[in-house]
């Protein structure tokens, strides 16, 4: 048996327990909770990860809501446990929820919700910057000021043993300045943010490929490129590939956006880092297992020229062999929504999934909601897996219709 976890309460006289696994940024999701008259439990523990264990032990034998994070394993273990305790309603702090089994919480009648939307712009922003971190190579460049080695201004400054490559500005011109052309692997809300800023920022063309036709992305960058003629420039171009092979073999930066599932596992394998340009340069802010990295540690190795930029890695919070030491590498500690208002928004998001979730649940069963001012203002919308919250003007989705 777990041993009891430290927590901190607010409102403890509170009508409805919810728990949250973790401390979250800002209080506005505490006041809507307390708002509605719940007892907030807070997790204190200092674990950067918590067992299933832990959470079950966090659960107790009452618990109507969690808020739990992307680390933790949802699944039969600990659906089934939130059930037995009273419990309705799930909501992961994150866009990504490929660490819940949807099925396991269909199955014990708990919904389900996400946080997206509000983080749309902040990851798109990170993909962005670690595409400029790896083609101006930012990074090498600290180090080899930190380092002593700058001894003046030359043509030629990082033709030196300490660097990867030739010039600093052969990187700047052939990425950026003569019309190259991005890929974006999943066009959905962050694949569609971060090629507007690499179409808009760099006029770079744009290769995308996504299961679904990515219209307004494809409008956007028609238009743009209608401006770029009208002002006399070289107009910027996009298309739509047939496979995501096309994507590999054409474009000189490459950004995945992809969700991760059996289908998706390992996308980016030996075989299809083989395809792309030698000097390519790979993003990835989505999901570690996206790539193998094994095959990307090898691959890096083998091609010098070739860049990455990495936010999230296949066994998080370690990184394969090798990685750590690659000087084509850039990696950063899956920061891609760490903004303050992001994060803010995130918690807020999470705490209104389970106040919807629980309270619609509970006007089911004809039990009395008054003073439910947070969820009034979140709507149900018949006939669709989605929540929408007015007052913050993102979708909340919901995989599970009670």
């Amino acid at each position: 048996m777990a041993k009891p976890v430290s927590i901190e309460v607010w409102n403890p006289c509170g009508k409805y327990r919810v728990v949250s696994t973790k401390p979250m940024p800002g209080t506005r999701w505490i006041d809507l909770l307390v708002q509605q008259d719940c007892r907030v439990e807070i997790c204190t523990q200092k674990k950067t990860i918590l067992s299933v264990e832990d959470i079950i032990a966090l659960i107790g034998d009452k618990c109507d809501g969690v808020i739990g994070q992307l680390t933790e394993d949802w699944g039969e273990t600990l659906f089934s446990a939130l059930s037995r305790a009273g419990g309705r309603a799930f909501s992961n702090m994150a866009v990504g929820y490929n660490n819940v089994d949807v099925n396991a919480a269909n199955k014990y009648g708990v919904a389900v919700g996400n946080t997206p939307g509000v983080l749309t712009e902040t990851t798109a922003e990170l993909a962005a910057s670690l595409s400029m971190a790896a083609a101006r190579r930012i990074v090498e460049a600290d180090e080899f000021m930190r380092a002593g080695l700058y001894d003046g201004w030359l043509p030629h400054l990082y033709n030196h043993p300490f660097s990867l490559l030739p010039s600093l500005l052969v990187v700047m011109f052939t990425v950026y300045t003569l019309g190259q052309t991005v890929g974006v692997i999943g066009a959905g809300r962050i694949g569609s943010a971060y090629a507007r800023m690499m179409v808009e920022g760099f006029k770079m063309n744009l290769i995308y490929y996504d299961l679904y036709q990515a219209t307004r992305l494809e409008k956007f960058v028609t238009a743009y490129g209608q401006f770029l003629k009208a002002s006399g420039e070289q107009p910027v171009t996009w298309k739509r590939a047939a496979s995501m092979d096309e994507v590999l073999r054409e474009a000189d930066l490459i950004s995945l956006h992809p969700v991760l599932d059996k289908t998706t596992y390992h996308l980016v394998n030996k075989e299809r880092l083989s395809m792309m340009k030698k000097e390519a340069i790979l993003i990835n802010c989505s999901r570690g297992p996206v790539i193998d990295e094994v095959a990307l540690v090898a691959h890096l190795k083998e091609n010098p020229m070739f860049r990455v930029g990495l936010d999230v890695f296949e066994d998080e919070p370690y990184m394969k062999p090798g990685l750590a030491e690659m000087k084509n590498a850039i990696v950063v500690p899956h920061i891609a929504s760490a903004s303050k208002w992001t994060r803010e928004g995130m918690a807020t998001l999470a705490a209104l999934n389970v106040l919807v979730c629980l309270f619609q649940s509970y006007e089911q069963e004809g039990l009395n909601t008054n003073g439910l001012v947070a969820a009034k203002r979140v709507f149900w919308r018949s006939g669709d897996n989605r929540l929408f919250a007015p007052s913050c003007s993102h979708w909340l989705h919901n995989f599970h219709l009670m």
